[in-house]
């Protein structure tokens, strides 16, 4: 008896549900693990827990571009509005660990000055900037960043990219590897959100041995950085750079076609006064380029000698230091997409550096600036913005550059900090440089409070807090506002700060700085009390017409508030007499503003 035959149609179904039903198990396992909250959402933004109409970035969006999650690095917590209020200017910053500001990460970071310098130049109106910077990641990470930061009504995107391209997550030479195909590492990424591969990723790794586990002893750099010597343009080498190329390229066309600005800059390393990690002996080694470039730059060839550093670095083996080939990318880039707006960093920073090489003037050791270096970061991208003119208000008294370095509110204690922190990383692989002998940590405050931190003994928040009590005790006003304006700058939403940076403004003798500080308060919080301190900072400053429409606030809240009423009266009677040259006018403007309790002002009229 002859078998029976399956018809083509039955064996097509046959193959249909053999196929359909190792997937439907998989999207039954997905859909279980989500419901019992198995895994983690790994989107770039999530609800701010202390304030659900913010956003904030999510402590796990970093996971997927690391094989191994003990490696992942955590943004900054920097909470914008889930609302976009009216008149305000939203910019997000993507990069790497100099984008976050290592190792100053507060406001010692290149997107805090510029902060600080567009709220003081463009008063009128409210900046959020919001850095999604990690340390360890590359061009991969930030593509994915970019792609999602558009959905939140950028204005503006600011990059800096490109120094962690081979070591950062997913770079040729890194740990966190997976391949050089796009394709196969885009797929692995998408993979890596659902929660079924999350579970495998964890069971893989409990079931590692012990001595694979991670070693505290050994810095990120040495964990990240697997195959470390890749010679000049090997094959490594060159994926590194078309990595990049691919990943930038596909980022600004992505912003051309959402219409979204983006701010591009060049990169900037250690030429002069860091040597190369690792050389090979040949005869047109690193170190023998590193070599001749020392004895030009001694005698004089300055040209000849910045020439010789870059070539030393590029020769140099373990690539902690983009090469010039990526600077070259980003200059294309600015010009083939009319949105990319280049920001020429390297040159601001070479203006700025004796005759033009880059060295210890502005950065620490490879890559990242000190506090002048960010200034100077800083002000590539706000000239590049101002020129793009994307602000559409009206510039008040722009602050310059030499201004900004002598008011941006950097304590001691940052300025200290990072210098621990530096010379700590540099006892490690690859610097491997012993702590100076005889270094010994000062005993005031600043230096006690920076030890503190570099150990995590306490928080930055905790530093400043203590900072600012120590200085109002001991009478350092200046010193005490600085404490509070870094405050400010770090919980932006938070309506104590610039309450307490406007008294102590208007104590130290700047009614322009109180009054711009009061407003930021009764901007984000339009109680009595910062309306009162509104009209009163004016009527202190002698500037009743200012004043009225925050007395008219005041008595829409209070009607029934007879004072109110009297210091509207009296306040209309000053502006009528200002009108009116004469001793006499004068004398009754001292004794109105006296009465209402503006002596400031009251002073100014009895000395006419």
């Amino acid at each position: 008896m002859r078998p029976q035959q399956i018809s083509r149609k039955k064996l097509r179904w046959f193959r249909v549900i053999a196929i359909s039903i190792p997937v439907l198990i998989l999207l039954f396992a997905e859909v279980l693990l989500r419901l019992f909250n198995y895994g983690h959402d790994t989107s770039l933004f999530i609800k701010y827990p202390d304030a659900p109409n913010y956003w904030v970035i999510n402590k796990y969006a970093s996971e997927k571009y690391f094989t191994d999650i003990t490696n992942a690095t955590k943004g900054s917590i920097e909470p914008f509005k889930v609302e976009k209020a009216r008149n305000t200017f939203r910019i997000f910053v993507l990069g790497e660990s100099t984008t976050a500001g290592y190792p100053y990460l507060h406001n010692g970071s290149f997107h805090r000055w510029l902060q600080y310098r567009l709220m003081h130049t463009y008063s009128d109106v409210n900046f959020e900037v919001i850095n999604v910077s990690l340390t360890a990641v590359n061009s991969y990470t930030v593509l994915d960043f970019g792609k999602q930061v558009v959905n939140y009504q950028p204005d503006a995107v600011l990059v800096y990219t490109g120094h962690n391209e081979y070591y950062g997550a997913l770079g040729i030479g890194s740990t966190s590897h997976i391949a050089n195909n796009r394709f196969l590492v885009q797929t692995a990424l998408a993979l890596k959100e659902l929660r079924s591969v999350q579970l495998v990723n964890n069971v893989i790794s409990s079931l590692k041995p012990a001595s694979s586990n991670l070693d505290q002893r050994e810095n990120l750099m040495k964990r990240m950085a697997q195959q470390q010597a890749i010679p000049y343009q090997s094959e490594a080498y060159k994926a590194g750079i078309t990595q990049f190329r691919n990943n930038m390229t596909e980022l600004c066309r992505f912003m051309q076609d959402k219409k979204v600005p983006v701010f591009l800059s060049t990169l900037v390393s250690n030429e002069k006064d860091l040597k190369p990690f690792i050389s090979d002996l040949s005869d047109t080694s690193a170190n023998l380029q590193y070599a001749q470039a020392n004895d030009s730059h001694q005698s004089g060839k300055y040209l000849q000698a910045k020439q010789e550093y870059i070539k030393a670095k590029e020769l140099d083996l373990l690539r902690f230091r983009a090469p010039e080939a990526l600077n070259g990318i980003i200059t294309e880039l600015a010009k083939q997409y009319s949105n990319v707006h280049l920001v020429n960093a390297r040159t601001v920073f070479e203006q700025h550096s004796p005759n033009g090489i880059l060295g210890k003037e502005t950065l620490l050791e490879h890559v990242h600036p000190n506090l002048f270096g960010y200034a100077l970061l800083s002000e590539a991208f706000y000239q590049s913005i101002k020129s793009a003119g994307l602000i559409k208000a009206h510039a008040g008294r722009e602050m310059s550059l030499t201004e900004l370095l002598s008011r941006m509110p950097v304590t001691k204690v940052d300025s200290l900090y990072g210098a621990y922190t530096i010379m700590m990383l540099e006892t490690g692989w690859p610097f491997n440089k012993p702590i100076p002998t005889g270094f010994k940590r000062g005993d005031d405050i600043t230096a006690q409070l920076a030890g503190a931190l570099s150990v995590n003994r306490i928080s930055w928040l905790d530093a400043m807090d203590q900072l600012f009590k120590y200085s109002m005790k001991a009478g350092d006003k200046k010193t005490a506002l600085k404490a509070v304006e870094a405050v400010m700058l770090e919980k932006p939403q938070n309506t104590t700060y610039p309450i307490y940076a406007g008294r102590l403004s208007f104590e130290l003798g700047d009614s322009a700085d109180a009054a711009f500080y009061f407003k930021k308060a009764y901007e984000l919080d339009p109680s009595f009390a910062n309306t009162q301190n509104m009209y009163l900072v004016f009527l202190k400053n002698d500037e009743p017409a200012k004043a009225t429409p925050y007395i008219d606030s005041a008595i829409q809240q209070h009607p029934s508030d007879i004072e109110l009423v009297n210091l509207k009266t009296i306040v209309a009677e000053i502006i009528r007499l200002k009108t009116i040259a004469g001793k006499k006018a004068n004398m009754q403007i001292a004794a109105d503003y006296h009465a209402i309790g503006a002596d400031e002002a009251a002073i100014k009229y009895k000395q006419q």
